[in-house]
């Protein structure tokens, strides 16, 4: 089994001896902007120069990293606007300036896959295509009259399916080895929403593609006595298939290359592999990082892989019911109700493994320790988001989001404060759209309307102190977040300013 799509060696600023040279240095505060920068001459002669001048006397590495490659800037500045600019005016202003085109881009020596469509980006350090914050941008665009981006950002997705047979976490060479959250189906369901049908029939196929990325290794796992995983696939008891996040590679990211391995430096060095597979699969969850995926109180006890998580499933049950629902519109009907099935089938397994009675809630499940997780996150809201949860249940989990999860801009994701940043007391937009979302399917209509106008509140006050539209806040103290994580915090931002706007809109 190939670890991934690229080879590393054809980057010199991703990997081999420049690339150690420069992170035993530290020449950077963010990783990400040395392997995102371009060579300026091609790969192999940036090497040889390396090679011929390292050993100078006079030998200045940050001189020659400078010289040989074109270093990134943030995207997304704030437009030049008048300070009396509303925050709809600001965000109306920041589609434009977020939108890239990477028709061109993959170059000699550079990171960037190509997309055949502009592209809305996260904006800051976040310079291409995110997966699933495209889905939560094109919920704002659709609000804001802009299908065409939808329709394109959707293309690229499905491009990449096409190319290589899933999504990458984002459009860059080192993303090779993992996905992540898989809602291009509910990007086609914007394009249903919006345009019809016949929007979604030419996605259908990849669609179809992309299920089977996530289902690889299931005949194996499902004939397994006990519990038994394979890829992002886990068996358990009575023939249940559920999924997991996982990443091919098992060494430190490209973008975060020292943030890592000063976390393996703590454990036992026979341990490192799997450290670095679990800090991995959870950047393909979305989460990095949060206590949700800890077996203690530090990164060193990450144990992304040993979960079954709660949304990922929730997730996927909503792709295989998309599937059984289009598929007979495209000619195969016999397919549509394998989906059907499998949609049913996994329903099932979420409400046996996934909701935990006493907490009231729907958590992940240690399949490892064969056991539902203690922790409680706001994850525990996708079902409803996707359909998944019964009705009683659903109204379990809004009880519980009402007494505890609550706060005065929102919802918190986690109800730990321990330094990461997918924990207390940090509010993240996709979560909170997708509990609103996931209240209302539900008919708790009062507490979505609550959520919503306390997030919209926290934004539109904090926008109107700084100026600026940040990737995640403080729900508690309601402003931008003050934790960072293992960036400082990041404004532009594509998916707060996709949820503003569509919860605006339907205010």
């Amino acid at each position: 089994m190939s670890s991934g799509l690229f080879d590393y060696s054809n980057f010199p600023q991703i990997s081999g001896e420049l690339f150690r040279a420069v992170q035993r240095r530290d020449l950077f505060d963010d990783d990400k902007r040395i392997v995102d920068a371009e060579p300026r001459a091609s790969p192999d002669l940036v090497f040889e120069r390396y090679l011929a001048r390292r050993d100078d006397p006079d030998f200045d590495l940050a001189s020659f990293v400078d010289d040989q490659f074109k270093l990134p800037e943030p995207v997304g500045a704030s437009p030049d606007l008048a300070a009396s600019r509303s925050m709809a005016e600001h965000v109306s202003s920041l589609w434009g300036a977020l939108t890239r085109t990477f028709e061109d881009a993959g170059g000699a020596g550079s990171t960037l896959v190509g997309l055949p469509n502009p592209h809305v980006v996260p904006g800051g350090r976040f310079r291409e295509m995110y997966y699933w914050d495209s889905y939560f941008t094109a919920e704002g665009l659709a609000a804001a009259d802009r299908t065409d981006l939808v329709a394109g950002m959707a293309g690229n997705i499905a491009s990449l399916i096409d190319r290589f047979g899933f999504v990458p976490l984002g459009n860059r060479a080192y993303y090779d080895s993992r996905s992540q959250v898989p809602l291009f189906y509910r990007m086609l369901r914007v394009l249903e929403r919006e345009e019809g049908f016949d929007a979604v029939e030419p996605h259908v196929g990849a669609l179809r593609t992309e299920h089977g990325f996530w289902m690889d290794g299931r005949d194996r796992v499902a004939d397994a006595e006990g519990a038994a995983a394979h890829r992002r696939t886990v068996g358990l008891p009575a023939g249940a298939v559920l999924n997991r996040y996982w990443d091919d590679r098992a060494r430190p990211r490209p973008e975060s290359h020292l943030e890592d391995r000063r976390v393996a430096d703590r454990v036992p060095v026979d341990d490192r592999p799997a450290l670095f597979r679990n800090l991995r699969a959870a950047c393909e969850s979305g989460w990095d990082f949060s206590s949700r995926w800890l077996a203690g109180d530090d990164l060193t006890s990450i144990r992304t892989t040993e979960l079954v998580p709660v949304d990922l499933n929730a997730v996927l049950f909503g792709m295989e019911s998309a599937l059984a629902e289009w598929l007979p519109r495209v000619g195969s009907p016999e397919a549509g109700e394998r989906y059907a099935d499998l949609a049913a089938r996994r329903r099932t397994a979420i409400n046996r493994y996934c909701w935990d009675p006493d907490a009231g809630f729907y958590v992940d499940y240690a399949w490892v320790d064969g056991r539902p997780s203690e922790r409680l996150t706001l994850a525990g809201v996708v079902p409803l988001f996707t359909g998944a949860a019964t009705p009683d249940r659903a109204a379990a989990v809004a009880d519980r989001l009402r007494d505890d999860f609550l706060r005065p801009g929102g919802l918190v994701t986690t109800l730990e404060d321990t330094g990461e940043q997918w924990d207390a007391p940090n509010g993240w937009a996709p979560l909170q759209w997708m509990a609103v979302a996931g209240l209302r399917r539900y008919g708790h209509d009062a507490l979505a309307d609550e959520i919503a106008g306390r997030w919209l509140d926290l934004v539109r006050s904090s926008f109107e102190e700084t100026g600026r539209m940040a990737e995640k806040y403080d729900v508690r103290s309601v402003g931008e977040a003050a934790d960072p994580g293992e960036y400082d915090l990041q404004y532009g931002f594509g998916w707060t300013n996709g949820v503003v706007t569509a919860l605006s809109a339907g205010q």
